[in-house]
């Protein structure tokens, strides 16, 4: 049978609440400061007191020192009880409610005190200061204990100094005013302390408020948690402040915006720059999943406010997926329009058939001929003015594409590209996106076409995308390269507007430019500008002349 679990003992030692805690330390803190002002205040009023109790003693020595019956009293009778001396000090002493007042003469021998036995002796404490004529404030121990004293010379008719006049007051007295001042500083202080006290409990109810009543300890695991919370989430977090200012973020975050630790506590603005995605970190644009770019990286954003003024945003890399999207509807129309090919393809075998079967081999051959030249000489075109072989195979892939929709792909006469690019997937992203929105454009128009061109400057590429479509209106020529902004329909796996964008930030990110303008004879024209886009310093002489040739992809006979 297992023990019976003991009793919990009570343990003393800080309470684990917040509210207790910060209630606590504050009535200390308030009761220290109460105690310590009470000292300091009763320190500074002692001293106060007795140099108020000695100059008052001094003011009666100084007085009686004046009367001139003492002075003659002193020169004309001896020290004895009942002289004028002492029945003049002892009516000044009742007057002023003194302990003693002792006159003396210059050796020293008293002629009043409040015990007529020392009448005629020596006094026990030095008055050699007051005999050189000099006034005295102390606190010292006599015959009739501590008092306060004060001492002056006491002068005859003619200014010359015959003895001295001592005048003290009980230290008791002095002791007893400082003692009956402290009952009044307590009460003081408590009052101070109730006062801290109350306003203690409500600055501790307010933060029991703000903390949720939680203990140190969940605190520290809440941060805790939201530390291993924030990096180990694949979302970027950023958390802006009242004033708008970046107060924290994640590993993901960092990747995503490309910002580092001295983003905290600037704007987004300060940040990152001027853009869609400052735009909607700083709430200036709102709504939910929207999309935005930064650098080569498509990002779904939100942004969701706080009660305390802020904001919280989260960042979803969509990249990828929006890589995905756009291989599968160029998967679609390769489909499509081998789909149509199937079709062209089952026509001509049919043909063939009727030819052979008519015994008329010669049109047959003829047939098959042009056929199958119609073909080669399509991509031998290709290759022979791109000679990038992802560039190429784009170009011949879209060029099906556009004849199953009914639009004329055309490659420039004046396209040459050689082999030598540096970033040809950044290129063929492109072009990629430029010619879809040509197709876009102008499919389902009269006699629709778009044209390609590719030439080199050095080692600068200069892209050309002319269609015959209904053009870009000049007041949108630079919206339609933000992040998001598309007129057409979303596909089936996102939302629009990203092409064009990531078009002008791969220009921009090789020191280029991307620009749309009217086309000769209507339409749009894009350009884009890749400096350095090539390895060679210098293009061969062979290739510059070969640029001179003009040649089409696609021509009369190509159609």
């Amino acid at each position: 049978m297992s023990p019976t679990p003991s009793a919990r003992r009570l343990r003393l030692g800080m309470p684990r609440r917040v509210f207790s805690q910060v209630l606590l330390m504050q009535v200390a803190i308030a009761a220290g400061v109460a105690v310590l002002a009470t000292g300091l205040f009763l320190a500074p009023l002692s001293k106060q007191l007795d140099q108020e109790a000695m100059r008052r003693a001094l003011a009666i020595a100084e007085t009686t020192a004046q009367d001139p019956q003492i002075a003659e009293g002193v020169l004309t009778t001896p020290p004895t009880p009942d002289g004028p001396v002492q029945k003049e000090a002892e009516r000044i002493r009742r007057t002023t409610h003194a302990e003693y007042i002792v006159v003396l003469d210059r050796h020293w021998l008293r002629w009043s005190h409040p015990t007529t036995s020392q009448i005629g002796q020596q006094v026990s404490t030095s008055p050699e200061d007051a005999l050189n004529g000099h006034e005295v404030m102390e606190i010292d121990k006599g015959t009739l204990g501590r008092s306060a004293r004060g001492k002056v010379p006491l002068y005859d008719a003619h200014h010359r100094i015959i003895g001295a006049v001592s005048v003290g007051i009980a230290y008791d007295s002095v002791r007893a005013r400082l003692i009956s001042a402290i009952p009044g500083l307590f009460a003081y202080a408590g009052g101070a302390l109730a006062v801290g006290a109350l306003a203690a409990w409500l600055i501790s109810r307010r933060v029991q408020r703000q903390t949720r009543d939680l203990a140190f300890s969940d605190i520290s695991a809440l941060l805790a948690e939201r530390e291993a919370m924030l990096h180990g989430i694949r979302e970027g977090v950023v958390a802006l402040d009242r004033g708008g200012r970046i107060r924290l973020f994640n590993d993901e975050a960092r990747r995503l915006l490309g910002i580092g630790d001295e983003a905290v506590g600037q704007t987004p603005d300060e940040a990152l720059g001027a853009g869609r995605t400052t735009d909607v970190l700083a709430g200036r644009v709102t709504g939910t999943d929207l999309l935005t770019v930064r650098g080569q990286r498509v990002l779904v954003a939100n942004r969701m406010p706080t009660d305390d003024g802020g904001a919280v945003a989260t960042l979803r890399d969509r990249t990828e997926l929006e890589q995905l999207g756009r291989e599968l509807d160029s998967t679609r129309g390769l489909i499509d329009a081998l789909r149509a090919q199937d079709h062209e393809h089952a026509n001509r075998m049919h043909t063939l058939l009727g030819l052979l079967e008519l015994e008329m081999y010669d049109d047959a051959v003829e047939f098959v001929g042009e056929v199958v030249g119609d073909h080669r000489v399509t991509a031998e075109q290709v290759t022979e003015k791109i000679q990038d072989p992802l560039l190429a195979a784009l170009l011949v892939g879209k060029a099906t594409v556009a004849a199953e929709r009914g639009v004329a792909l055309w490659v420039s006469e004046r396209t040459r590209l050689p082999d030598r690019l540096i970033d040809p997937r950044g290129l063929v992203t492109v072009v990629g996106n430029l010619v879809d929105n040509a197709l876009d454009a102008v499919a389902g128009t009269l006699h629709a076409r778009v044209e390609v061109e590719l030439r080199t400057e050095g080692r600068t590429v200069v892209l050309r995308v002319r269609d015959t479509g209904p053009g870009i209106p000049a007041e949108q020529r630079e919206l339609i390269f933000t992040d998001g902004w598309s007129t057409k329909k979303p596909p089936a796996h996102g939302k629009r507007g990203i092409g064009l964008s990531l078009v002008r930030r791969l220009a921009e990110r090789q020191g280029g430019t991307a620009r749309v303008d009217a086309a000769d004879g209507g339409g749009a024209e894009f350009t884009v500008v890749l400096p350095e886009a090539l390895t060679d310093p210098e293009l061969e002489p062979a290739v510059l002349k070969e640029s001179a040739e003009p040649a089409a992809l696609t021509g009369e006979e190509a159609r």
